[in-house]
C-alpha cells in the first residue's frame, strides 16, 4: 500500500518536471509577436532617422598609420528647401507654353527681338551660372593656358559639401580646368582658377563685376567664382547679355559645348561629361551653354542655338526640377519651329511671331 502510493507520487512529480519544461520551452513561442513588432518598429525609426534631415558634422582628424588627414564629412541629406523664386511667388505667373521655369527670357541673337518673357528682370541667385562669367575673365586674361595649376584645401567646397573628384593636391592646367568648369561645372575647377589668379581671389571677383557692370549688367553681383554662394545674382535679363558676350569668345563656345572630356590626375585618367544633355541630342544645334543648380536658385539654364535658321538666346531660372529645365528648352524650340513655318507658309517676314510680353516681377 505504502509503496504503491510512493509510486504514484513519484509519477506526480515527473509529470509536473515534463509540464514545467513544455511550459518553460512554450513562453518565447508567446513572447515571438509582441517582441516581432518591437524589432520591426525599431527598424522603422531607425529607417526615419536616416531620412530625416542633418547637418553636416565637423571634419574631424582620423589617424591613419601614425598620419593624421582631414576626413570630410559624406553630403548631408537634407530637404529642398524654398527657392527665392517660390519664395517670391514667381511661379504663379502665366506664360503661352506653360514653361516650369519661374523667370525665361528668349531672345533673337541678332535683332534682340524679344520672342518670351515671363519675370525677365527678378534678380536671383543664378548658381553656376555664374562660371560663364569665370571663363569669361579667364580667357580675356590670356594667361597661359597650359600652367599647372594645383587644387589645394582652400579649393574645397565648405558652404554646400557639394562632391568633386579633382583631390587636394591634383595638378591640372589652366585649359583643363576652364574645360571641366564650363562643361561639367566642375567648382573645384572654377575656384581654383579665381584663386590663382594674378592678384588673388579679391582681384578676381572684382574683374567679374567690373566685366559686369562694362556689358550694362546692372542687377548683377558676383561674390566668388563657383555660384556656390546665393549671393551670386542676377537678372535674366542680364544674363542675356552675358550669354551674347560669351558667345563672341570661341574658346568659351568650345568648351562649353564639349559633350565629353577626359583628364589625367596622377596615374589616373578621370573622365567627365556635359551637365546637358541636350548636348548630345541631334535636334539641337547649340552654340554655348551653361547650367547651374543650388536650393536657393532652382534649376537654371542658359543656351544659344540656331532655330529653325534663326539664332536665338534663351534663360531659364528657378526651374522645378533638372528635367524641367531642359524641357522648358524643349517648349520653345518647337515653338519657334512652328511659328517659323506658319509665317514662311504665310508669307510673312518674320522668321517668327513674337508672344505677349508676360507681366515681370521685381
Amino acid at each position: 500500500m505504502t509503496s504503491s502510493r510512493f509510486s504514484g507520487l513519484q509519477r506526480f512529480a515527473q509529470a509536473l518536471v515534463v509540464f514545467s519544461c513544455l511550459f518553460t520551452l512554450a513562453l518565447p513561442q508567446a513572447d515571438a509577436a509582441p517582441r516581432k513588432k518591437k524589432v520591426v518598429a525599431e527598424k522603422r525609426q531607425a529607417a526615419e532617422r536616416k531620412t530625416a534631415a542633418v547637418t553636416p558634422k565637423r571634419r574631424v582628424k582620423v589617424s591613419v598609420q601614425g598620419r593624421q588627414r582631414i576626413e570630410t564629412p559624406r553630403a548631408a541629406i537634407i530637404p529642398l528647401k524654398p527657392s527665392f523664386g517660390q519664395l517670391a511667388g514667381l511661379h504663379a505667373a502665366d506664360d503661352p507654353l506653360d514653361l516650369k521655369s519661374s523667370v525665361a527670357l528668349v531672345i533673337d541673337q541678332e535683332t534682340d527681338e524679344v520672342l518670351l518673357r515671363k519675370n525677365e528682370n527678378a534678380v536671383l541667385p543664378i548658381a553656376s551660372l555664374t562660371k560663364l562669367m569665370t571663363g569669361v575673365i579667364v580667357n580675356e586674361a590670356q594667361l597661359p593656358m597650359d600652367e599647372a595649376i594645383t587644387i589645394t584645401q582652400d579649393d574645397v567646397d565648405t558652404e554646400k559639401w557639394s562632391r568633386s573628384r579633382l583631390v587636394v593636391g591634383a595638378s591640372l592646367s589652366r585649359g583643363e580646368l576652364l574645360h571641366l568648369a564650363l562643361m561639367s561645372s566642375e567648382n573645384r575647377a572654377a575656384h581654383a582658377l579665381g584663386r590663382t589668379f594674378p592678384g588673388g581671389m579679391a582681384t578676381f571677383v572684382s574683374r567679374m563685376n567690373a566685366k559686369a557692370m562694362q556689358l550694362g549688367m546692372k542687377d548683377t553681383r558676383y561674390v566668388e567664382p563657383t555660384g556656390l554662394s546665393p549671393n551670386n545674382q542676377s537678372s535674366a535679363h542680364d544674363l542675356a547679355l552675358l550669354v551674347g558676350a560669351a558667345y563672341r569668345e570661341p574658346l568659351i563656345r568650345e568648351l562649353s559645348t564639349s559633350p565629353s572630356y577626359a583628364v589625367d590626375v596622377g596615374r589616373r585618367t578621370l573622365q567627365f561629361n556635359t551637365t546637358n544633355r541636350l548636348i548630345k541630342n541631334p535636334d539641337w544645334d547649340i552654340g554655348l551653354q551653361k547650367t547651374g543648380f543650388i536650393n536657393e536658385a532652382g534649376q537654371c539654364l542658359v543656351m544659344q542655338a540656331s532655330i529653325a535658321g534663326r539664332k536665338v538666346i534663351m534663360v531659364f531660372l528657378d526651374s522645378a526640377g533638372k528635367l524641367s529645365r531642359l524641357g522648358d528648352a524643349e517648349r520653345v524650340r518647337k515653338w519657334v519651329e512652328s511659328t517659323t513655318a506658319a509665317a514662311i507658309t504665310a508669307g510673312g517676314h518674320s522668321a517668327a511671331a513674337a508672344l505677349v510680353p508676360i507681366s515681370t516681377h521685381r
